[in-house]
């Protein structure tokens, strides 16, 4: 009864191997380092690496893995959809104090987790303002109205994934600072023009 008056939604999920997550999430549960392979999606390489697995995340409906990474010395989130072979070690994972692990992966916008780089300041127009005013981007935002439009900040490290989410505004949304950021803004607002002017 239950099942048929609730319905879940989930969009742009990434299928990650039953058996993979299974290996994955005991090793976080019980504390051994991973051998894995990693396909990461920017430069197409496949790496194998040796990680400490401390914490699975589920964001936007798909799973990261945070670690410590000894390859190269750092916590880093790992894809779940993108890792190949794993293989679960004898050997105990480096322990990381929660408080820094909590910093790792909350002090900056979305999944590209580190110290924040940069404030970006977004200006949304009235017909977005009501809604955007409702939605919680960052846990240190900053937000106010200025008349009818709405002014929010958010701390980011990576400008990739907030990128994403202000082109998804279109004309309803304005990049104020910083300005690289701003000018990544207009430059894919230019590809995009660009495209539809074809033909």
């Amino acid at each position: 009864m239950v099942s048929t008056r609730i319905h879940l939604q989930p969009i742009a999920v990434r299928a990650v191997d039953e058996g993979l997550f299974s290996q994955v999430s005991e090793a976080v549960l019980v504390g051994r380092q991973l051998k894995i392979e990693y396909h990461g999606r920017d430069r197409g390489e496949t790496t194998r690496r040796r990680i400490h697995p401390l914490r699975l995340i589920h964001y936007r409906d798909n799973w990261y893995l945070a670690a410590w990474c000894e390859q190269v010395e750092d916590l880093r989130n790992f894809s779940l959809d993108r890792i190949g072979q794993v293989q679960m070690l004898e050997a105990p994972v480096r322990p990381v104090v929660d408080q820094v692990l909590d910093h790792h992966l909350g002090a900056a916008f979305g999944i590209f987790a580190g110290e924040s780089k940069a404030w970006a300041v977004l200006r949304f127009t009235s017909d977005r303002a009501r809604w955007v005013a409702d939605e919680l981007w960052h846990p240190d935002q900053i937000a106010r109205f200025d008349g009818d439009e709405y002014e929010l900040q958010v701390p980011y490290s990576d400008p990739r994934e907030l990128l994403m989410d202000i082109l998804k505004y279109g004309p309803d949304v304005e990049v104020v600072a910083p300005t690289d950021l701003r000018e990544l803004v207009r430059e894919r607002l230019r590809t995009a023009v660009s495209r539809y002017s074809k033909g």
